[in-house]
């Protein structure tokens, strides 16, 4: 059988692999406390719940739009205008079954033979997949601890050339948990103001998920780029609805159309249910929203704390998100040595930093989206390597 051959270019995500070794180690009787999967340990709230309940038992179970149905497009675009005082059309906004599939369009519209996409290291490893299964070529943007693991302006301004068709940026950052404020993406702003023919994918899944009293400074903002501007967000974090498969993006007017083709002919649309459940999560009480913000801030806290205690780790101080990437280079082991021996020697499930590229390989993820009993039975675990 012969296949094609970019499909030998396509990569995986680990997260998902290990999260399959912790349960099989949990069949086998052995305790496993997971800190891998990148998901809130939080229920989806009951209003939510209860609004998907109504939409079975109202009919909504058949085809939708293909962009996603309108009043669901308007929650976002008023939900866009409230937190950011941006107005976005309804049309401009694409409903999909989570945020990957916003990656892989974005990369198949502007990805091909010839052109560069430069993207996060660390970071989501889906991008560096998407982008070499298009056949352009992943340029890394190294991320590194002396920056705080923020975007370094000028190395950025360096990467950028003639062949550049899109730049892809995370704010929050997975994995590292590293927040840039609005000055520093101000700065940012800046320079890809100098670049008008490349394209930015700006992923903002953790936009709600920020902490220290600071509010997101969303690239939505910033009037200067948004006809080239492509933004990645949705339900799944903020809502603790990662199963329920449903994201929104915003997208330019030359490019909205291509974008929605390629939904017609990968999923045809959103899932129904999980469309009116969207709608009541923008549009209902936020209240758990503000609790389960609180929660990982506490949770962050503890964390930051409980890994700088233990020997050779040190641990940066996470602006967002729900990770911490301690960096464990004194160990004297590489970050899959480390989680290896976590995993099948203590209990304690982690991701290997060269997960997420390959500039941190003495690095591992760590997602408190565990109960504080876990995370502090796990951290104590992890004091004996």
């Amino acid at each position: 059988m012969q296949v094609s051959k970019r499909l030998f270019s396509l990569e995986t995500e680990s997260a998902f692999a290990i999260l399959e070794k912790v349960k099989k180690l949990e069949l086998e009787g052995k305790d496993i406390i997971n800190l891998g999967i990148g998901q809130p340990d939080f229920p989806t709230p009951q209003n939510i719940l209860e609004a998907a309940k109504k939409a079975i038992t109202d009919g909504h179970h058949g085809y939708t739009p293909s962009n996603g149905i309108l009043p669901l497009r308007e929650a976002v675009s008023k939900k866009i205008y409230e937190d950011y005082n941006t107005s976005v059309s309804p049309d401009n906004i694409l409903i999909t079954p989570g945020g990957k599939p916003v990656i892989f369009f974005a990369a198949l519209i502007f990805g091909e033979p010839g052109v560069e996409i430069i993207y996060p290291d660390p970071g989501f490893p889906i991008y560096r997949s998407m982008i070499k299964y298009t056949g352009a070529k992943p340029v890394p943007l190294e991320l590194k601890e002396k920056d705080n693991f923020e975007v370094n302006i000028e190395l950025l301004e360096k990467l950028i050339t003639n062949k550049t068709r899109l730049i892809i940026l995370n704010n929050p950052n997975n994995p590292t948990g590293s927040f840039m404020n609005e000055t520093k993406i101000s700065q940012l702003v800046n320079i890809l103001e100098k670049y008008p023919e490349t394209v930015i994918l700006s992923d903002e899944i953790y936009s709600k998920i920020i902490f220290d009293n600071f509010s997101m400074p969303s690239l939505l903002k910033f009037e200067s780029i948004r006809d080239r501007l492509i933004v990645l967000e949705g339900w799944s974090k903020t809502f603790c609805m990662t199963g329920w498969r449903l994201g929104w993006s915003v997208w330019p007017n030359k490019i909205i159309d291509f974008a929605n083709k390629l939904c017609v002919n990968d999923h045809s649309c959103p899932s129904s249910i999980s469309q009116y459940a969207g709608l009541e999560a923008l549009m209902g009480p936020q209240d758990e929203v503000v609790k389960i913000v609180k929660e990982f801030e506490r949770r962050k806290s503890f964390v930051h704390n409980g890994l700088n205690r233990l020997k050779k780790i040190k641990c940066f101080k996470p602006g967002g998100a729900f990770y911490a990437f301690p960096n464990i280079i004194e160990t004297n082991m590489s970050g899959n040595q480390f989680a290896d021996i976590a995993l099948n020697e203590l209990g304690v499930a982690l991701v290997p930093g060269s997960s997420f590229g390959d500039s941190v390989d003495e690095y591992v993820r760590l997602s408190y989206a565990n109960s504080m009993e876990n995370i502090e039975k796990a951290i104590y675990r992890l004091s004996k390597i």
